[in-house]
């Protein structure tokens, strides 16, 4: 026997290890439950989650509004993702490419090669169809979607992902040999204001949006049976079920439990009544009812109160993490870089050139870039985008306040004796500090506004404010994301201002470069 086997440590060692065991199997990694950027995927998005919650298995984190479907099944496929709600219709045409919507077993059999499976079909079918106002259409006579070829002047404005998607705008029109050829992309949630308002005569609606009764518009009849089935299921990893199977049990409560009535009220409380998607979730959930519900009037939130919801220092704490890390990110590797392009000529357009470039990325695109590269989604890839945006300022303002720097000046330090390294610490880089530091407030400022889109890939940040109240059309939740976003940035520039204060001397404050 060795000799440590029965000491007090040992078996002190052993007690603990046993302890811990419930508090390891806590720390398991989350289920994490992805959204699209519209009201019925965040409201089930929530369901989805509390569902998991209420199971007491594994913890589980809404990653909510996304983004389009590419950005979701990318993420599905790679395990950022576990589980997120979607229709058969968009799995078949848009995800598979298939030619028709099969079975669920058909799905399944598709999806197989990628990992993934669908199931729990949750009782409701939210079709795309085309609608127009009440009084706009009985003026025109139009009452299905082929009448809409006698009138080549009315004004389209549909949203982006139905624009560019398969089963979408380019296949409907062929189908239908419609004589539009300009259409205006408009957000789905500003879609129905826009029509409202007398900006367009046709939009895209789901046949489960709430505002369709609300605004009193008409859903064109889909006459000759373009759109197919979008049966609302649930998509997710196929190793979901066996690593988490109470929890997959307790979702399959949630087969058929949903009808189109029920997610029509689910969704007007969202968006008439402003009530929070987890409230509406948690409600659903408590005491579901399947028959038809009538919208209340809507409340509105208070400003105020919306503003210092309980989200406030989560969000506050996200939003200040992506800025001041991607910031500092761009100060390690901008500084360096700008210094190079003043050193070298020969790699200084190369530098400036490539900073400038990625400047010109649009965010979206880059976001989903690198959800593929990173294989994950959140806080990492939203810094890296952020980090990337960052370098422009800090580089070129480094270039330049080092350019800009007298030659008489840098003559008295090489008479000084002082070698290379020396000078740029000693003389160089204190005489462009001003340069440098104006660089990396402009880049901090940016960064605080651009940390906003960081939401569509579930980094948080004031931007689940503002994605969500875009997606039900709320001003009151935008703006409780705005502004704070807002003071944010105002912050940031005057602390450093003061910095430049402090650290700048008088002297070169007055200077003029």
């Amino acid at each position: 026997m060795s000799r440590g086997a029965g000491t007090p440590f040992t078996w002190t060692l052993r007690l603990a290890i046993f302890l811990l065991i419930p508090v390891l199997a806590q720390a398991q990694a989350p289920i994490n439950v992805g959204s699209k950027r519209f009201t019925e995927s965040y409201i089930l998005g929530e369901i989805i989650t509390r569902t998991v919650e209420a199971a007491g298995e594994a913890r589980a984190v809404h990653q909510q509004g996304l983004g389009n479907t590419a950005i979701l099944f990318t993420a599905l496929k790679s395990g950022a993702i576990q589980i997120y709600p979607e229709y058969t219709g968009t799995i078949a045409f848009e995800l598979l490419g298939l030619k028709r919507v099969p079975d669920l077993k058909g799905l399944n059999r598709e999806l197989a090669p990628h990992g993934l499976a669908v199931g729990v079909p949750l009782g409701f079918n939210n079709a795309y169809a085309l609608a127009m106002t009440e009084e706009r259409a009985a003026a025109l006579d139009i009452r299905r979607v082929s009448d809409l070829a006698r009138h080549p002047q009315l004004r389209l404005g549909l949203s982006q992902e139905f624009i560019n998607r398969k089963d979408g705008w380019s296949a409907l029109r062929l189908a239908y040999g419609l004589p539009f050829s300009e259409v205006r992309g408009l957000d789905h949630g500003l879609a129905y204001e826009a029509i409202k308002g007398g900006q367009v005569d046709i939009i895209d609606v789901y046949s489960t949006d709430a505002k369709i009764a609300r605004y009193r518009l008409r859903v064109l009849e889909d006459d000759r049976g373009f759109f197919p089935a979008y049966d609302a299921v649930l998509i997710y990893r196929r190793e979901l079920p066996q690593q988490y199977p109470r929890s997959w049990r307790a979702l399959q409560q949630l087969e058929q439990r949903i009808t189109v009535p029920r997610m029509i009220a689910m969704n007007a409380a969202a968006e008439i009544e402003s009530k929070p998607f987890s409230g509406i979730a948690a409600d659903f959930l408590a005491a579901p009812r399947t028959g038809p519900e009538r919208a209340g009037a809507r409340t509105g939130r208070p400003f105020l109160r919306t503003l210092f919801g309980d989200d406030f220092w989560r969000l506050t704490g996200e939003h200040l993490l992506l800025v001041f890390v991607s910031l500092v990110l761009g100060i390690a590797i901008g500084v360096p870089l700008g210094i190079l392009a003043e050193r070298a000529p020969h790699v200084r357009h190369l530098i400036l050139g490539g900073a400038g470039v990625l400047q010109t990325v649009p965010s979206l695109a880059l976001l989903a870039f690198l959800i593929a590269a990173l294989n994950r989604i959140g806080t990492v890839p939203a810094i890296v985008a952020l980090f990337l945006y960052a370098l422009l300022p800090i580089v070129r303002n480094t270039y330049t306040g080092l350019a800009d720097i007298a030659p008489p000046l840098r003559e008295a330090a090489r008479a000084l004796g002082l070698p290379a390294g020396a000078r740029l610490r000693l003389v160089e880089l204190p005489l462009a500090a001003r340069s440098i530091l104006a660089g990396i407030k402009t880049s901090g400022v940016i960064n605080v506004g651009t940390a906003t889109i960081a939401a569509f890939i579930g980094a948080g940040g004031y931007g689940e404010r503002i994605v969500a109240g875009l997606a039900v059309n709320d001003h009151v939740l935008l703006l409780a994301g705005a502004v704070p976003a807002a003071a944010m940035a105002i912050a940031v520039q005057w602390g450093f201002d003061a910095l430049d204060r402090l650290l700048i001397s008088p002297g070169l404050r007055a200077t003029r470069h």
